[in-house]
């Protein structure tokens, strides 16, 4: 009897543990290749996983935050996908290295032209996004995933502090600090001038004191030149004296 009980206790402990040791479910989120910094640009992923065993996704649709709107998005080919960017007019304009904008992207949509996201499969969306905000932390997408079967998940809710995460997560971009240079380091091609003037500097200023050198040294070469020529014309005097000398003691 204990046995028998013993065994049941097990089978149920047993299936607890399954339960509680199954996989969590997947949603769509967001990603930086490398930092997405204050300021600058950046590109995102957006992974989309499929969490259904008979259907396939066939349509992505990301809404941008209005309230931190970005007048650059540039999407990254994805095979067998094709993406659309709509534009909305803003409340009030942007200036983006000197100049207005006015508009900016409100929602990128992909459709798959194939199979899409088959079950067991995730895909990501890259994006080139910039300039990112500089007065804010995070960015919030709402995403809306939609299967094959015409079934809708939406990616919407924003999780609040102090609270679990929602059912349905929106997908959050973290901004790091902002970096000295907004476009990744590279040289400005002011820094490229100025560092090919001072070559031409360095080589100019070589060139004169290979110049003083060569001089110096043709001087250098004429001093000797005449010495050894003073050196042989006296001599020949003093020979032309005692051969001269020679004569008149012969006579």
């Amino acid at each position: 009897m204990k046995a028998s009980r013993l065994a049941a206790a097990a089978a149920v402990a047993g299936s607890a543990v399954l339960v509680l040791s199954g996989p969590a479910f997947a949603h769509v989120s967001v990603s930086p290749e490398g930092t997405a910094a204050k300021g600058g640009y950046a590109t995102v992923d957006f992974k989309v996983p499929n969490e259904r065993d008979n259907a396939s996704t066939t349509k992505l649709e990301v809404a941008f935050p209005a309230d931190h709107p970005l007048a650059s998005v540039m999407p990254e080919p994805v095979p067998g996908w094709t993406a659309q960017v709509t534009k909305a007019k803003l409340a009030k304009p942007l200036t983006v290295h000197g100049r207005q904008i006015s508009e900016a992207v409100s929602k990128v949509t992909w459709t798959a032209s194939g199979k899409g996201i088959e079950p067991g499969y995730f895909q990501k969306f890259p994006l080139s996004v910039g300039p990112l905000p500089e007065d804010a932390d995070e960015l919030v997408f709402k995403a809306i995933q939609t299967y094959s079967n015409k079934e809708v998940v939406r990616w919407i809710e924003v999780q609040q502090d102090g609270q679990e995460e929602p059912e349905n997560p929106a997908p959050v971009l973290q901004l790091s600090a902002a970096s000295d240079d907004h476009h990744g380091g590279s040289k400005g091609a002011s820094d490229e001038s100025a560092d090919s003037d001072d070559d031409s500097k360095t080589a100019h200023t070589g060139a004169e004191a290979s110049g003083t050198d060569s001089d110096d040294d043709g001087t250098d070469t004429t001093a000797r030149v005449l010495g050894v020529a003073g050196i042989v014309v006296g001599a020949a005097g003093v020979a032309y004296g005692v051969f001269a000398g020679r004569r008149r003691s012969d006579a």
